[in-house]
């Protein structure tokens, strides 16, 4: 008698437990299918944005939310369009060639871009939910956080920029990149001399 009653409750966890991994089983499987179809994942953020902006325009609030965000979207672009591997802390691991000898390195993110779209998807969807709850309704004067942010967005980028061309990377993709070495300076333009 004391066996059936003390097997209900554990049957009942591991149903759940069992429901919750089929669950996370087929997210993930709907998660990985996305991967390839870039365009598509950043339309769909991109609608979940808009909704979030009509929501914080329709209800005139949730500005410490938005700003939260904010500054969180720009600690994912931060890492998005850094190096792996940082320059100024490994100076022997250069990211481009420097000799005629050296292989091609590819620039590699700190953040993928693929971790880069789940981040700031899972985050709208996240400031999304709390705007449903007052109790993240902060009173604020906007404009002073809007002067702040964009502050903050400049020097942040203008940091990043001066670090992109002191050490000579794009983050970006512009087609096959080689390395042709150094010119000599004394030769003629033409490549033949008569």
């Amino acid at each position: 008698m004391e066996d059936i009653g003390g097997d209900g409750p554990s049957t009942a966890t591991a149903a759940l437990n069992q429901r919750r991994h089929e669950a996370w089983k087929l997210f993930q499987y709907y998660l990985d299918k996305s991967t390839p179809h870039s365009l598509y994942r950043w339309i769909g953020t991109f609608a979940l944005v808009s909704i979030y902006a009509l929501r914080c325009y329709y209800v005139q609030g949730f500005y410490i939310v938005t700003y939260g965000l904010a500054i969180y979207i720009l600690n994912l672009l931060i890492g998005f369009l850094s190096p792996l591997v940082d320059p100024e802390l490994e100076p022997t691991d250069g990211l481009l060639p420097t000799k005629g000898s050296d292989e091609f390195k590819p620039f590699i993110r700190r953040l993928p871009e693929f971790k880069f779209w789940y981040a700031i998807t899972k985050a709208f969807c996240v400031a999304f939910a709390m705007t449903f709850f007052s109790m993240f309704d902060v009173p604020v004067f906007w404009p002073i956080l809007l002067c702040y942010w964009l502050v903050l967005f400049v020097l942040t980028m203008k940091r990043q920029i001066m670090h992109m061309m002191k050490y000579k990377y794009l983050p970006f993709n512009i087609g096959k990149q080689t390395y042709k070495g150094k010119r000599p300076v004394g030769r003629a333009s033409s490549p033949r001399a008569d």
